[in-house]
């Protein structure tokens, strides 16, 4: 038998620490390799750690929600064999680096096949509420966070479910082919937050009340938000500037070609994309846009890489567009779709959360008309695209006339930017979108 040490593992470019989120396993749980065994949290994004190894747990070397250096060992396990236990320990963090990489693309086809059976046991259904004792010797289900989470978000009630998975777990893809219409004749139950499922791994955070008031910790996730969102606060000196935009060709071009786009491109076009091009466009007129403060200098970005914001019910996540500006219209809407639907379905890799040069938030999804966005560190500038809505606006012969308007509202870093660039860059933003107005502009 020999000790080994599991590190945290390299969760992307740039990140250089990170926290357990919950444990998916326990002190003496027999674990194969790669088999999921804690969820860490970094930069908004939310990834199970594989095992590296076969064998058992034997101890957690670090507390959950506590921030640690990408490489400081998480948790020893023992396995089969004749190596000795300092040996064992004493693999590099280099090595570490290595074989990480193999686990964490590894995991994302593993996961559906056998790691779905995973360690986190909780009874979904809204009536049972998670509970951090597991004295009683009742069967428990149980599911990986990504099922869960699915099923959350969904509606679905997972005791009621038959899986496909080895020993008839239920993975992911059972939970995405549900019928949730079919779901609608059963009377609407109120599906337990993921905070309360995370509450059932540690009783140290368990609820509790105060009066009338509910205290719920809160989860990894939205710590790591809340995080960023006070760095960015705290480092970046905001500033703010708003203009109208008319996009009333834009809305005709849209109306005009949705179904086509419909048919021939298999999924819907939404007015954001085009917005997004539109602003990558001012972005290769206007560099100083694409650039991050450090340390008193300047970073330039070569790339332009678009962060988009998706919130689900309980989180925010900001994947991003690598390289927006080699994409046409067609193609950004399959992109944003894509990395949209896997930010939803808790499907999304830290790759696909790094390297974002500045932030375009589609807030008008909600119905706002004007905000001001938190810069997404170490960005330089965040958009928010507000509501389009029917206005009456002046015309050049003196009259009015009935115009589709949005409000573009910029946040800039004003360590680096100014009014002027912001006002310029916002000004071609606006022009940019004028010129959609014909259908060789989306195909």
């Amino acid at each position: 038998m020999a000790i080994k040490q599991i590190a945290m593992p390299h969760l992307g470019e740039s990140v250089t620490e990170a926290s357990i989120a919950t444990w998916l396993v326990q002190v003496g749980d027999q674990v194969n390799k790669y088999d999921p065994i804690a969820e860490a949290v970094s930069d908004k994004v939310t990834t199970e750690i594989p095992s590296n190894y076969s064998g058992t747990v034997k101890e957690f070397l670090i507390e959950t929600d506590t921030d640690v250096e990408i490489g400081t060992p998480i948790l020893s396990i023992e396995v089969e064999g004749e190596a000795d236990e300092t040996e064992a320990a004493e693999d590099s963090p280099s090595d570490e680096g290595e074989r990480s990489e193999e686990f964490m693309d590894h995991i994302n086809t593993e996961i559906d096949k056998e790691a779905e059976e995973g360690t986190v046991e909780v009874d979904t259904r809204p009536e049972n509420t998670p509970s951090p004792s597991t004295d009683d010797d009742s069967p428990r289900a149980r599911y990986s966070p990504a099922v869960v989470r699915i099923a959350q978000e969904r509606g679905i009630d997972l005791s009621k479910m038959k899986g496909t998975g080895k020993h008839g777990r239920i993975t992911r893809k059972d939970v995405l082919n549900v019928d949730v219409a079919s779901l609608k004749e059963k009377p609407e139950e109120k599906p337990v937050s993921r905070e309360l499922a995370v509450i059932e791994s540690d009783s140290s955070k368990e609820a509790s009340s105060k009066g009338a008031d509910t205290v719920v910790p809160a989860d990894g996730v939205r710590k790591a938000i809340a995080k960023k969102m006070v760095q960015s606060v705290n480092e970046i000196p905001h500033a703010w500037m708003m203009v109208e935009a008319d996009v009333t060709n834009l809305v005709t071009l849209r109306n005009l070609v949705k179904e086509t786009f419909k048919e021939r491109e298999g999924v819907s076009l939404s007015y954001f994309p085009f917005f997004v091009k539109a602003v990558v466009q001012a972005i290769k007129k206007h560099p100083v846009i694409n650039t991050t403060w450090d340390n008193g200098n300047i970073i330039y970005h070569k790339d332009i890489n678009i962060s988009i914001a998706v919130a689900t019910e309980e989180h925010l996540y900001v994947p991003v567009v690598q390289k927006a500006d080699e994409y046409s219209i067609v193609g950004l809407t399959k992109e944003i779709n894509r990395l949209a639907t896997g930010a939803r379905e808790g499907r999304l890799t830290s790759k696909e959360m790094q390297g974002g040069t500045m932030t375009v938030n589609n807030t008008g999804s909600f119905g706002s008309v004007q905000s001001m966005g938190i810069i997404n560190h170490p960005q330089a500038a965040i958009l928010q695209v507000e509501s389009i809505r029917k206005q009456l606006v002046p015309t050049d012969d003196g009259g009015f006339k009935a115009a589709d308007m949005v409000n573009l509202c910029l946040s800039i870093d004003h360590r680096i930017l100014d009014g002027l660039q912001a006002g310029r860059f916002l000004n071609d933003v606006k022009e940019n979108l004028k010129r959609f107005n014909d259908e060789a502009d989306v195909f």
